[in-house]
């Protein structure tokens, strides 16, 4: 007949090592994301501890990438969090001047790409088109100043002045010539 196994067998033994493997592995991952993120905090010019508080991590994160903070409202809804992460690792390789497939590197390995930001020679740029007070215009002026005829493609040179001509005499009508032209 078949014996069930006991507890003598090592198999919870086993399992306590791989689990505690794993919570150890794990944490060197964190650990590493936190040193990246707290040194790319201090290179944007944001304090580096913010990268250890919950929620307000991502709050400074958004100001970085220049996203308004209101954004971390999407991180609440299932999937759309997933997107939102995605575009912000996007455009935080952007302001930090690097490309699209150093983003994706952010999406899939970011304990190391982290690193690279924090440390590497990435310089924080900002982004061109992000603006954080509304510009105020300069005020109309009415009446609208009178604006120049469109211009035509391609520029025609003006007429040279024309000079009055005086009517001339008709001309005889001549002989058609022959050819070959003969000779007197």
């Amino acid at each position: 007949m078949y014996d069930a196994p006991t507890s003598g067998d090592g198999g919870g033994l086993l399992g306590l090592f791989f689990g505690t493997t794993c919570w150890f592995i794990y944490m060197a991952f964190l650990i590493l994301v936190i040193v990246g993120l707290w040194r790319m905090y201090e290179k944007a010019g944001k304090p580096g501890w913010a990268a250890i508080i919950p929620i307000y991590n991502i709050w400074v994160l958004l100001e970085i990438v220049g996203r308004p903070t209101w954004w971390i409202l999407l991180f609440l809804i299932p999937v759309v969090n997933f997107v939102i992460w995605i575009v912000i690792a996007l455009e935080l390789a952007d302001v930090f001047g690097k490309t699209v497939p150093f983003g994706i590197g952010l999406i899939l390995f970011p304990e190391i790409f982290y690193l690279i930001l924090g440390f590497g020679d990435a310089k924080y740029v900002g982004r061109g088109d992000v603006t954080i007070a509304p510009q105020q215009q300069p005020p109309q002026q009415y009446p609208p100043q009178q604006s120049q005829p469109p211009q035509q493609y391609p520029p025609q040179q003006p007429l040279p002045p024309q000079q009055e001509q005086q009517p001339q005499p008709p001309q005889q009508p001549q002989p058609p010539q022959q050819y070959p032209p003969t000779q007197p």
